[in-house]
């Protein structure tokens, strides 16, 4: 290739190859690692599987199932899910996908953490890949607030459970805060927050204090909360949601290395208004 180096850069030259994937929002930090591993990267023409690979942007071509990575501006958009759609970019029995949802220019962005399919809310989308990874991960306690519409009217000792904790079959699971919104003889609305981001588990929690979910719509993600857009529409972050999420980001890296736990405190409503169109 005209212009290409021989040889790939050496150990203190460069940017990881995973973290450049994952920076170009192709996937997450990890999923790039095991990309790289299997074969399906290549670096100037040639296979890619060592993990140290570091590569110059400026100058390496980079190619993931043969398709060139270009990084671009760090893109933030919220959409918000409607339920029956799952969080994924494809589907091999052809049901819908939160990408559906989205015109075709925003197909390549990684979704931060899931949402089932029966679940509603907010759900974040950028091609930071490795923010993505980091802010999803159940280490750096990001909150998640969630509205649940459950059967019967949860008393106060089942508030009580909720927060000290819930057995589950993949260990104790436990809400940072739980209270009623709504009470109700047939259903109640709980306003439940969460920091694990486990599969299904406002759900399991509430079906093991015996007061099963009925609707269950997520309307906050760390200071991003939602509001303003109907279901299945979407819009770009703000500059001051973006910033407050990059402080999210850099506080919960340093509590995973020891330092303070990141702040939840600070929220960012979304600006009221409809989404751009398709």
């Amino acid at each position: 290739m005209t212009g290409a180096p021989k040889s790939f850069p050496g150990p203190d030259r460069g940017e990881r190859l995973q973290k450049f994937i994952a920076r170009a929002g192709v996937v997450s930090r990890r999923r790039a690692e095991t990309l790289i591993v299997s074969g399906r990267v290549r670096v100037n023409g040639r296979p890619a599987t060592v993990l140290g690979t570091r590569v110059r942007p400026e100058v390496d071509e980079v190619r993931v199932d043969g398709v060139r990575v270009r990084p671009g501006p760090v893109r933030w958009v919220m959409l918000n899910k409607p339920p029956g759609f799952l969080t994924t970019r494809r589907d091999d029995r052809g049901r819908d996908t939160v990408y559906d949802l989205l015109p075709e220019s925003l197909r390549g962005l990684v979704h931060v953490g899931r949402l089932d399919r029966a679940t509603e809310g907010l759900l974040l989308l950028t091609n930071d890949g490795e923010a993505a990874n980091t802010l999803a991960h159940p280490r750096y306690r990001v909150e998640r607030e969630y509205r649940a519409w459950v059967a019967g009217l949860p008393s106060r000792d089942v508030l009580r459970r909720l927060v000290s904790g819930v057995k589950l079959e993949d260990g104790l699971a436990r809400a940072r805060r739980a209270r009623v919104l709504e009470r109700g003889s047939p259903r109640s609305v709980l306003e439940l927050v969460l920091t694990e981001g486990r599969k299904r588990e406002v759900r399991r929690m509430c079906r093991a204090v015996h007061h099963p979910v009925q609707r269950l719509e997520r309307v906050r993600f760390g200071p991003v909360e939602l509001a303003g857009l109907g279901r299945g529409e979407w819009r770009d972050l703000t500059e001051a949601e973006v910033a407050a999420l990059e402080e999210l980001r850099a506080s919960g890296s340093r509590a995973a290395r020891g330092g303070t736990p990141p702040g939840t405190d600070s929220r960012i409503v979304a600006r009221r208004g409809r989404a751009r169109p398709a």
